[in-house]
C-alpha cells in the first residue's frame, strides 16, 4: 500500500473520529496513533487533509449535500460521509492530485472500510462533485 493511501485512511479514521466527538483536529491529529509511525511527507498530507477537511466543512458539505440529490447526509453512513468529505476535500482545493486518482482511492477505501454498497454510493456522488468543480483531469 502506498503512503499516500495510507495517509488518507488516517485521514478517514480521524474525520471519523472528529464526526463522533468534536474536538480540536490537530489535537485529534496528535492522538491518532497511526500518524505518528508514517514517513513525515505522508504525515504532513493526512494532516493536511485533516484540517483542510475540516476547516472548508460547510463549504463541502454543501457541495455534497447538492451532488446527492437524494441523500441527506445525516442520513448517510458515517464511513461514508466521511469519505465522501475528504475526497470532495482533494477535488475542491487540492487540484494537484488528478480527479480519477482522488475517485479510485474513495472507491478502494469504500471498498474496505464502507459497507456492500458503499463503493458505487460513494462513485456516484463524487462523479457529481467531480462534474461540478469542472474536474476532467
Amino acid at each position: 500500500m502506498g503512503s499516500r493511501r495510507r495517509a488518507r485512511e488516517i485521514a478517514l479514521q480521524i474525520l471519523y473520529r472528529l464526526d463522533a466527538n468534536p474536538c480540536d483536529p490537530d489535537l485529534a491529529c496528535e492522538e491518532m496513533e497511526g500518524l505518528s509511525s508514517m514517513e513525515p511527507d505522508a504525515r504532513a498530507f493526512a494532516r493536511d487533509l485533516v484540517i483542510g477537511t475540516m476547516g472548508s466543512l460547510e463549504e463541502i458539505d454543501r457541495t455534497i449535500s447538492s451532488a446527492s440529490l437524494k441523500w441527506d447526509m445525516k442520513r448517510m453512513a458515517a464511513v461514508d460521509r466521511n469519505l465522501l468529505r475528504l475526497a470532495s476535500f482533494e477535488l475542491m482545493f487540492q487540484r494537484e492530485t488528478p480527479a480519477r486518482v482522488v475517485l479510485n482511492e474513495a472507491i478502494e477505501m469504500a471498498k474496505s472500510f464502507g459497507g456492500e454498497e458503499s463503493g458505487g454510493f460513494i462513485n456516484g456522488i463524487l462523479d457529481r462533485v467531480r462534474y461540478d468543480m469542472g474536474r476532467q483531469d
